[in-house]
């Protein structure tokens, strides 16, 4: 037994990066990755976050310490990975959900899941920077093999939030280019048709820059029976990476889990 306990935390240790641990937290905040994207980013707002928040940070497979593994296949494997690791950790306090660019989406179908089949729901979604699934405004991601160099390069600039001088490294670039091009074919597969109801019912906030490429937002409406705000921060598709945005949003999360906790009581 003790065996298989350890086991399964050695588990989800691989698919959750929680640096910071709060044993004393109301809630937890299981954050989801961009494109190409690691988890240590999100890991450390666990930091510098309200005390109620213990963070958590989702590592996919064939990056970080999970270098060596294979890329998922599809969502699905994804998800089916992601709520395997979650189930244990969100059975004892209320939870909410943060997604950024394709990290939404993978939010929002783990989400879905866990609605369905445990009857679980995050008490908050917050997305961010990514147009709805179904919306026609939705990005088209292109093939790999269609793409130039260059065109690759910008790619990984605009959506997989890399400095253009860490692209100009060629070892980097041979090293980075994989995960960002396996995130895509992630995302060129993945479909979610309109819904002719709200398929999850929390509450939902969307985040986005100013001059991001997500568009549309308000059609996240659509799949929440729930209430939807909608804030514009300065900056592009990486607009969180400013301190300021990030404060506001670390600060906004934490004040809208507990004033939901408040309505709910």
């Amino acid at each position: 037994m003790e065996r298989r306990e350890q086991a399964g935390r050695t588990r989800n240790e691989r698919v959750l990066n929680c640096i910071y641990q709060n044993p004393n937290a109301i809630f937890k905040l299981i954050c989801f990755p961009w494109a190409g994207g690691g988890s240590t980013y999100f890991a450390k707002w666990g930091q510098k976050i309200h005390d109620s928040l213990e963070v958590h940070s989702v590592r996919l497979a064939g990056r970080e310490s999970r270098f060596e593994e294979p890329f998922a296949s599809d969502m699905y494997q994804i998800v089916d990975e992601i709520v395997c690791a979650l189930l244990p950790i969100i059975q004892d306090k209320p939870f909410a959900f943060f997604g950024h660019s394709m990290g939404s989406y993978i939010a929002f179908m783990t989400a879905l899941y866990l609605k369905e089949n445990h009857k679980l729901e995050p008490m908050h979604f917050f997305v961010s920077s990514t147009t709805p699934p179904h919306s026609k405004d939705r990005f088209q991601v292109p093939k790999s093999n269609e793409l130039s160099e260059e065109e690759l390069s910008r790619y990984l600039v605009d959506f997989g939030g890399t400095p253009q001088d860490c692209l100009d490294d060629k070892e980097f670039f041979q090293q980075y280019a994989p995960v960002l091009l396996a995130d895509a074919d992630i995302m060129r597969n993945y479909t979610f048709d309109a819904p002719s109801k709200a398929v999850i019912s929390c509450d939902l906030t969307c985040f986005l820059g100013s001059d991001d490429i997500a568009k549309d937002m308000q059609a996240w409406k659509d799949i929440t029976s729930g209430s939807l705000d909608v804030h514009v921060l300065p900056g592009d598709h990486f607009y969180l990476k400013e301190p300021a945005n990030e404060n506001f949003i670390k600060n906004y999360i934490a004040k809208c889990l507990e004033l939901s906790s408040l309505t709910n009581c």
